[in-house]
């Protein structure tokens, strides 16, 4: 039985519209949606390394700064949602991003993540990817999620793959 689902936001284009879909996958079965975003350890990385050239950044501003400015994006984009508010929650990590969910999907027991990808190319969706991590190596389902355009162009390219055959 599906209790939890995971969705991974990164603030695309996309993000939106996965967060509608996992809600509408939680919705009739009364699941808890668990909306999570990774702060990348590279980004902080930057951070420090621009502090080590003089520069005055605050580290510890910095994440203050981005979490405010993402749980406000977050919460905007989940304001219309019609799951009640106990059932929706947030929550920031910091670290390697595929590390970060596959450990949360573990300690959280997450039963569903749903996330999006990035498609450019039908023999490389996946290559090099957070999803395509978490598709080979999470413990429960992923289910991914495409928009209508990335639908259409890859509806496209298939026809064009088969046409070539």
């Amino acid at each position: 039985m599906i209790t939890k689902i995971m969705v991974p936001v990164a603030f695309s284009k996309y993000s939106l519209g996965i967060l509608d879909f996992a809600a509408e996958i939680a919705k009739p079965l009364g699941a808890e949606l668990q909306v999570v975003n990774v702060i990348s350890d590279r980004d902080l990385e930057a951070v420090n390394k621009i502090t080590e050239f003089g520069y005055k950044v605050d580290s510890d501003k910095y994440l203050k700064t981005i979490k405010k400015e993402r749980r406000e994006s977050i919460t905007a984009m989940a304001d219309h949602l019609t799951l009640p508010d106990d059932k929706v929650s947030f929550t920031f990590l910091i670290g390697d991003p595929t590390s970060e969910l596959l450990r949360f999907v573990v300690e959280s027991e997450v039963d569903l993540v749903v996330m999006g990808i990035k498609a450019r190319d039908l023999k490389h969706m996946f290559a090099g990817s957070v999803a395509e991590r978490m598709f080979r190596r999470c413990p429960v389902p992923v289910l991914s999620y495409r928009g209508d355009d990335i639908a259409e162009r890859l509806r496209k390219r298939v026809y064009r793959h088969i046409g070539d055959h």
